[in-house]
Parts: C-alpha cells; sequence; structure tokens
C-alpha cells in the first residue's frame, strides 16, 4: 500500500491518471495535452505501469494507455475520491479544457508528428 501512495505522490502522474479517465490516449498525445516532456510522461508512465494502475499496447508507431479495471474496481473507493477531488484543482481543470480542445479539433497523433507547435497551439488558445 505504501508503494501505491508514494506513486499517486507525485502531481504529473495525478495529472496522467486524470486525463486518462477521459479514455486511452498515446504517449505524444499525453505530452501535447499535459503540455510535458516525452521523458517525463515516459517515467510517470513506467512507475503507474509498475503499480498497475495503467496498462499499455502497442499500435503501430504508437503506444496507447489507458488505466486498469483492476485498478478501478480493487480501488474504486480511492478511483472515486480522485476522480471527484481532479475537479476541484485548478491544475487538472486545465488539463481538462486543453484535453477537450485537442478532442473537439479531431486531432490525432498523425497531426502532433506532422506539425506538432500547430496541434499545440490549437489547444493552448
Amino acid at each position: 500500500m505504501e508503494r501505491l501512495f508514494k506513486v499517486l505522490g507525485d502531481t504529473n502522474r495525478l495529472r496522467l491518471i486524470h486525463i486518462l479517465t477521459k479514455g486511452e490516449l498515446c504517449v505524444c498525445e499525453l505530452e501535447v495535452i499535459l503540455d510535458l516532456t516525452q521523458s517525463n510522461v515516459s517515467r510517470h508512465l513506467t512507475k503507474l505501469r509498475e503499480e498497475g494502475i495503467l496498462e499499455g499496447y502497442k499500435d503501430g508507431l504508437w503506444i496507447h494507455y489507458r488505466i486498469t479495471e483492476e485498478f478501478k474496481s480493487r480501488h474504486r473507493v480511492l478511483f472515486s475520491y480522485l476522480v471527484e477531488e481532479f475537479q476541484h484543482q485548478k491544475v487538472f481543470t486545465r488539463d481538462l479544457e486543453r484535453y477537450q480542445r485537442y478532442t473537439g479539433n479531431h486531432l490525432s497523433c498523425t497531426l502532433i508528428t506532422q506539425d506538432r507547435r500547430s496541434v499545440i497551439n490549437l489547444i493552448e488558445k
């Protein structure tokens, strides 16, 4: 249990969990939406995977991540608490706005690869 709370004790890991409550995303999407570097995202994803919170699968060039059903069911009270708290803190509401602009503009990994700066400009407005 101590390891679980240590993993959850980092704001960037909580931000990843928060945005993945909205649905599965690939690493490049997480980088752009959360405005984090690839190495930062990868490091945090590794810790979340090791703890069984996230799972990933490869799809061509991209690795997609999602919250595991086991984590949601085994820790349902904790997961519900997190989801509720995400709604009340500015960093998470800002991330959600960026996510909504990303999905609302029908952006994709392919577009990020082709023109990352334009994608970032669209979601930063």
